[in-house]
């Protein structure tokens, strides 16, 4: 197949391209700067949409960025990073005298209400009770395409982990020091990836006619927790992991709205993702880690 990738040059985007050209398809990037095998984002609502059997979205800026303040122009450029993104991919797929056969965006599992008690799987309502879970609404609404000619796919995805990117980029060094552990109470749910699963899902999505609506892009072990995270993460590294980093360092970093998004946590089942025939490479957290942290 022929497959355009927005956000295609970031952590997610590099390896879903890897994956990809290791399965025979042709993959061509929407970029923001032109380069061989891409095209840009102005080129392509200007020109529309090139030859393609299929666009994924994978766009958006790090919301857990901890260089940049969370203030009202930051939160700006997060919700335009996806939703620009998106709208101009749907329009141009709804526009395209040949419309590819798939279409499919990434968002996250902060549609669903973060709670000690509560297990969502993909038919569980959510989206409407703070800023990330409204973001989420938006941007699957912006993905929208008219019609039923291109199949459509959403993939809410939890933490992705990997080697030289993602979430563990910030906490390998503390853990390697012995300084790592649970984050806040360490009692909530931490719904978690391995980005080989990720890719996989999409690219099983992707060559799977019968695969469209929601999927829950977490791997099947849902009810591992912050604590147990930690405590995974230290044993792959061979390290203590038990000095919790209080839930007041938390919010200085973060902010206060942004940190709800490590200090809670939903318990989250991938049932549609398996349903599908999904198989998963790293199920369990303990082998996920081991390879992250393997040099």
């Amino acid at each position: 197949m022929r497959v355009l990738v927005g956000g295609g040059t970031g952590f997610v985007g590099t390896a879903l391209t890897q994956l990809l050209k290791a399965r025979g398809h042709e993959v061509t990037l929407v970029s923001r700067k032109p380069g061989p095998g891409r095209i840009t984002w102005d080129e392509l609502a200007s020109s529309g949409l090139p030859s393609c059997d299929a666009a994924v979205n994978l766009a958006g800026e790090n919301i857990l960025n901890p260089l940049r303040r969370w203030n009202e122009a930051f939160q700006k450029e997060v919700l335009r990073s996806r939703l620009e993104t998106t709208q101009t991919l749907a329009n141009a797929i709804a526009n395209a005298p040949q419309p590819p056969k798939a279409w499919i965006i990434v968002t996250g599992v902060a549609y669903y209400q973060p709670s000690l008690t509560a297990e969502y799987d993909e038919d569980s309502p959510g989206g409407d009770f703070d800023f990330f879970s409204n973001l989420v609404t938006k941007w699957e609404a912006a993905a929208k395409v008219p019609g039923d000619s291109t199949r459509q796919v959403v993939v809410r995805s939890g933490v992705v982990l990997g080697r030289g990117g993602g979430a563990i980029g910030h906490m390998l060094l503390p853990f390697r020091l012995g300084l790592g552990g649970p984050i806040g109470s360490g009692h909530q749910f931490f719904p978690w990836i391995h980005i080989g699963d990720l890719a996989g899902i999409l690219t099983h999505a992707l060559e799977t006619s019968r695969v469209h609506g929601i999927l829950n892009g977490v791997a099947p072990a849902s009810t591992t927790t912050n604590a147990e995270f930690a405590r995974a993460l230290g044993a792959a590294l061979g390290r203590p992991a038990f000095i919790p980093v209080p839930t007041s360092v938390v919010q200085a970093i973060f902010g206060r709205e942004r940190a709800i998004m490590l200090l809670e946590g939903q318990k989250v089942v991938p049932r549609r993702t398996l349903a599908s025939g999904y198989r998963y490479s790293f199920p369990e957290l303990g082998t996920a880690l081991k390879e992250v942290v393997a040099s």
